[in-house]
């Protein structure tokens, strides 16, 4: 089975960005990345926290997507209120309807977010790139974000089942 790719861009809200380890160098990467996908007619989505209250409140300003990497008009954005970009959402279907099998992940959290999405979707199914300089997060009270990124990144390399895996790329070799 040949790979066909999307490219899921997880919570690239204005609280994360503006919070976040190197967070406007995360949205540029970012950019660029979903330019390269839109180029090459690759499908781009969009996976948006929501919350009852506080920063992730629907329509607060801090929840909407960073104004630096918004959607095109015909890209889907797909609202989450777990870590898992899958629970309880369309996503599943979204790909499912674009025959897509191998996810390009990019966005925030590092820990929770991408950790959780990368690990489910290797349970579903899918082959998963991990773009290790266009995932981010904060510090955390035992490690800074740098470290988390890191471990994340040497930890998620190579997971995976029998059939799928993840494997991490840098954003300047992924769509070449």
């Amino acid at each position: 089975m040949s790979k066909k790719s999307a490219l899921l861009i997880i919570d690239v809200q204005e609280y994360l960005i503006e919070h976040a380890y190197q967070g406007q160098a995360l949205a540029e990467r970012i950019g660029k990345l979903a330019a390269r996908a839109r180029a090459l007619q690759i499908p781009v989505l969009y996976v948006q926290h929501c919350e009852s209250e506080g920063e992730f409140s629907i329509g607060t300003p801090t929840w909407q997507i960073h104004h630096s990497v918004t959607p095109e008009q015909h890209e889907p954005v797909i609202h989450k209120w777990a870590c898992d970009s899958f629970l309880d959402t369309p996503l599943l279907d979204e790909l499912a309807s674009r025959d897509i099998n191998h996810l390009v992940i990019t966005g925030l959290q590092t820990e929770y977010c991408i950790d959780t999405t990368c690990r489910r979707a290797i349970s579903l199914g899918f082959d998963v790139t991990l773009v290790q300089d266009a995932h981010s997060t904060l510090d955390s009270r035992v490690l800074s974000a740098e470290q988390i990124i890191a471990h994340h990144n040497a930890v998620l390399t190579g997971f995976g089942t029998e059939k799928n895996s993840i494997t991490a790329a840098g954003s300047d070799s992924v769509f070449q």
